[in-house]
């Protein structure tokens, strides 16, 4: 199936439906069409303010697209009757996302959040049209006068979960799944070694890249072929739970990402780094309506309740869910970093010397393995 021609008949679809001054609800919405949801619609005079979302996947019941749904859902509770909201799911990074995010802007949204790393270049040539408009950007790094940023030190909940997979792994094999090599996801990948091998030194990391961030096909089959290599703890930086569904399947553990999986591996999962967008997408929208929104750069983690290690199994010991909880606490009072060194590349380059901690400009440029990471970086991507 042309799935490129159906976006686009989707695209066109939403056009002529705004003509004739129609919005469909959450539950009706057609593929491709911007989701409202009716829960907050003020009074006609209040004139609420109108905020859009673009995934880059589906929904769903679990996963990075589902963790800022939850943040748009409690948005919408926190400021009811102020605000309406709606989404566009599925939505690939390119030439497509540009043409939802300019639709959205047309249709009279007035606070656009684009949810993906490859929705930075679209959001920022739509907010040159849109000057009126505000847009913010996920974990991207280019602002503009109505543009705003902002991101999560993802790699903190990472550390965390390393050295539950540390603890927990009995042939000192951990696998990881991993979407892109950019520096977000080498900073996953490090500060999960890191953290692993704070607590078991004989540990190595092998890494699968699907080079995807949707497709629970190729993520399973990652999945497997790094059990194959004897990974007995998986995690992922990927958007859906098949790594963890793939654990439960073959008898291994894993460390769930962006959200808690346990319902797909009640057994697999030891723990889940989960992400909390509400209390910023209330706060962004609060300044909106209040006209005090200024474009900032973001970069919040446990300190700021928006990365957190949670949902630990009920086998886990005491005394590993004690140290990933002193370990939390000493991340968020700023005791602890996970990028402290001493640190060296897994080619024998020292990055950080002892008690050296790495800077943000530092991890922003992050484009190698450190020692305990099996394998090169992949170029050319």
């Amino acid at each position: 199936m042309n799935t490129k021609s159906i976006r686009i008949i989707a695209v066109l679809a939403s056009l002529a439906l705004l003509a004739c001054g129609r919005q469909e609800t959450v539950g009706s919405a057609a593929p491709g069409q911007a989701k409202t949801s009716a829960s907050t619609k003020a009074p006609e005079d209040a004139a609420p303010l109108r905020v859009a979302f673009v995934y880059v996947s589906p929904v769903g019941d679990a996963g990075w697209t589902s963790q800022h749904n939850t943040g748009r859902l409690e948005l919408e509770k926190t400021l009811a009757g102020k605000v309406t909201t709606s989404f566009v799911e599925k939505v690939p990074e390119g030439a497509d996302a540009e043409r939802v995010i300019r639709d959205l802007a047309q249709q009279g949204n007035k606070l656009v959040f684009t949810t993906s790393y490859g929705f930075m270049h679209p959001t920022i040539k739509v907010a040159e049209e849109f000057p009126g408009t505000v847009f913010e950007h996920a974990t991207g790094y280019k602002s503009a006068k109505n543009v705003g940023t902002y991101n999560v030190r993802f790699y903190e909940g990472r550390y965390l979960g390393g050295i539950v997979a540390g603890r927990m792994t009995r042939t000192d094999t951990l696998g990881y799944v991993a979407a892109f090599p950019i520096p977000e996801v080498l900073q996953g990948i490090n500060a999960f070694t890191l953290g692993a091998r704070s607590v078991n030194p004989k540990v190595q990391v092998r890494v699968v890249w699907v080079n995807t961030w949707y497709d629970p096909g190729k993520e399973r089959d990652a999945a497997v072929a790094l059990i194959g290599q004897k990974a007995d703890v998986l995690t992922h930086h990927t958007d859906s739970t098949a790594t963890v569904a793939a654990a439960e399947e073959k008898g291994v553990r894993a460390v769930a990402y962006h959200s808690d999986m346990a319902k797909f591996g009640p057994k697999a999962q030891v723990a889940a780094v989960t992400h909390h967008w509400g209390a910023y997408y209330t706060r962004v929208a609060q300044s909106v309506i209040d006209g005090r929104w200024t474009p900032s750069n973001l970069w919040g983690g446990m300190k700021d309740g928006m990365i957190k290690l949670e949902a630990l199994h009920a086998d886990v010991p005491a005394d590993v869910k004690a140290e990933v909880e002193r370990g939390g606490a000493d991340i968020a009072a700023g005791k602890l970093h996970p990028f402290t060194g001493p640190i060296r590349t897994n080619a024998g380059k020292d990055v950080a010397g002892k008690g050296e901690t790495l800077s943000d400009e530092q991890l922003a440029r992050m484009d190698y393995y450190v020692d305990g990471v099996v394998g090169k970086v992949p170029t050319g991507n």
